[in-house]
């Protein structure tokens, strides 16, 4: 079940180990047209600047080349809110992890650009079929 857990996300815990659901959710983004083009791995940046101990936790920054282009070409200050921003992050029980998604309705909202929101919404319905897609695989 997808649950909006905040105002500009929404979120899954999935039946799955950390390392699963990672490549779980870049083959279901990957299926649904978006690429991985920024990484952070929040654990190892935590370990190495701060010596600090951080949970399993990855940011994917996701992006659709076609639905970017299209958002760019009516809003070409659109890049400050893109890539999408997509976490994967181990829970208490290591047998399961949390995969988060951006609202990309509620960070395009924020443009006042009406004429984004078909591209919005498109990228939206993409992006809860790619984390329904990983909620549903063991």
């Amino acid at each position: 079940m997808t649950v909006q857990t905040s105002p500009y996300g929404f979120s899954r815990t999935v039946p799955m180990a950390y390392d699963a659901a990672v490549a779980a959710t870049r083959a279901a983004l990957a299926t649904e047209g978006f690429g991985i083009i920024t990484e952070a791995d929040v654990r190892a940046t935590f370990k190495a600047k701060l010596n600090a101990e951080f949970r399993p936790y990855i940011i994917l920054g996701a992006c659709n080349p076609n639905l970017a282009k299209q958002a760019l070409e009516m809003e070409p200050d659109l890049g400050l809110l893109l890539p999408c921003n997509v976490v994967v992050y181990a829970a208490a029980d290591p047998a399961q992890s949390v995969v988060a998604m951006m609202d990309p309705v509620a960070a395009l909202g924020l443009t006042g650009n009406a004429a984004l929101t078909p591209v919005a919404t498109e990228v939206k319905a993409r992006l809860e079929r790619a984390l329904a897609t990983v909620g549903a695989q063991r």
